[in-house]
């Protein structure tokens, strides 16, 4: 029986143009569909992120001395033009997420083969914590969407002799805004610290232009001069960028399990407003293959650069453990580095067979499609019905009537619905009733009985409890 030529199959010719497809039309669709529902509504960390921005005042050094300073702007910039909305203090990130997922598929397509990139990439983007950054109107997408950059115009550099001056402008460009971010000094540091210690990355520098260097060195110090102003108004900045603002003294011991429960407590998940485990089981053992593969290949460029990131996170994170999302990047090149070893030596069992190398893909495919659906799974259902989860997240803001003129809050409430306000005309919030009004709204943090106006309608959520969430008051007819 005569052998057909696999490489003549529609499915196998065409088979990175179906992968990427689906990649694209998946991230697509889920960033869609978690912008908007998933977990449907805002985080503390959100609102506080909201006040923030629209705090920000050019004339007032105070309000620009933050981490994460471009985040806040952009947020702001969504804000003058559409106001504040669940939707515009989501969509930087929603963006961001956007960039950081393509830039993604590009840098594993460098690193490693077209098939480990399509592999990786879907596992990378269906995880619950790339859904939950890419959706919360923080800066916490930052930190996976500046490693992303910076590896990947880093890669172009040393890969690309075409556009050489351009990729070398767009790198000191990303690393310059980078540095206003919390721990993003920590990934240039590994590069830094790679390319002193590997000898291709050496040899590569030398070998670049001394006059692009001046130019590229003029645009960085330029870029960093406000940052460098901001550190003399408010010195603690310097603190919080490098992570280290905590309380002393540390409990190390307690950072520890909690470092290690965000990722290894499979039997205890946790429910807060970011579910732990950050990844599954099946997720977590192909990490560690890839940590070992790295090990055994630390000769290689990207080895050196991973164990040096590794090393130079390390510490920060047992000071303070709560900023997991910076592993996110490294983690999703050691499965890349894991899912390569698998399918090496799968190969290398079979170096001639072309039927029993398919066939050894097959468990593969099954693998990675469970740890993609298992991941979507527990993040829809998780942080949508889980109602220790799904509390954390107020859907107060949507909820609000948009004939509201005058709205009663709480002192606590008053700075972020005033940030609210500060974007509607129509809209006046005040913690006390004014006199001589006819009508008003409250929320469910200052109903009480007021004398001379009857409630005229109970907005509410879907939540069992404090489902009450506003109050619309009418004067009473004498």
């Amino acid at each position: 029986m005569a052998v057909k030529d696999i490489s003549k199959f529609f499915v196998y010719r065409w088979r990175y143009i179906l992968g990427y497809s689906l990649i694209g039309l998946l991230l697509a669709a889920l960033l869609f569909f978690v912008g908007l529902f998933v977990p449907g509504g805002l985080s503390s960390a959100e609102i506080d992120a909201a006040t923030r921005s629209a705090a920000i005042a050019f004339d007032t050094p105070s309000t620009l001395a933050i981490a994460s300073l471009p985040y806040y702007m952009i947020q702001a910039t969504f804000f003058h033009f559409f106001g504040i909305s669940d939707l515009t203090i989501k969509l930087p990130s929603i963006i961001l997420a956007l960039i950081s997922a393509v830039g993604l598929v590009f840098l594993l397509r460098r690193w490693f083969t077209q098939n480990i990139a399509v592999l990786a990439s879907l596992v990378a983007i269906t995880t619950g914590q790339f859904l939950f950054v890419a959706q919360t109107g923080t800066d916490s997408i930052l930190y996976i969407f500046w490693p992303v950059v910076l590896l990947l115009l880093g890669t172009q550099i040393t890969r690309n002799a075409r556009w050489s001056m351009l990729w070398k402008v767009l790198f000191v460009i990303a690393a310059a805004l980078s540095l206003y971010t919390p721990l993003s000094i920590y990934p240039l540091l590994a590069v830094a610290l790679t390319t002193a210690l590997h000898p291709h990355l050496r040899n590569a520098v030398r070998r670049l232009s001394k006059s692009h260097l001046a130019i590229c060195a003029a645009i960085g110090l330029v870029l960093l001069a406000p940052l460098i102003f901001l550190l003399t108004v408010s010195p603690s900045l310097g603190a919080t960028l490098l992570g280290i603002q905590v309380a002393w003294p540390i409990d190390l011991g307690a950072n520890v399990s909690l470092l290690l429960g965000q990722y290894l407590l499979f039997w205890e998940p946790s429910t807060t407003n970011l579910m732990t485990p950050v990844f599954g089981l099946g997720s977590v053992l192909i990490i560690g293959l890839g940590l070992y593969r790295i090990i055994r290949t630390y000769e290689t460029t990207r080895s050196y650069l991973l164990l040096i990131w590794s090393a130079c996170l390390i510490p920060v994170l047992l000071i303070n453990p709560v900023f997991v999302t910076v592993l996110f990047v490294p983690a999703v090149l050691l499965i890349a580095a894991g899912l390569t070893s698998l399918i090496t030596y799968w190969y290398q069992l079979f170096p001639r067979n072309p039927y029993a190398r398919i066939a050894g893909l097959i468990p593969l495919i099954i693998l990675i499609g469970t740890l993609s659906i298992s991941g979507l799974d527990r993040y829809m259902f998780g942080y949508h019905y889980n109602p220790n989860t799904a509390a954390n997240f107020s859907k107060d803001l949507r909820l609000l009537p948009g004939d509201t003129t005058t709205l009663i809050v709480a002192p606590e409430e008053q700075p972020f619905y005033e940030s609210v306000a500060k974007y509607n005309d129509s809209l006046i919030v005040v913690t006390t009733i004014p006199e001589n009004i006819d009508q008003f709204t409250t929320t469910h943090e200052t109903n009480a009985s007021y004398d001379g106006y009857t409630v005229e309608r109970i907005v509410t959520n879907s939540y069992s409890n404090d489902s009450d969430r506003f109050y619309l008051y009418q004067k009473t007819e004498k």
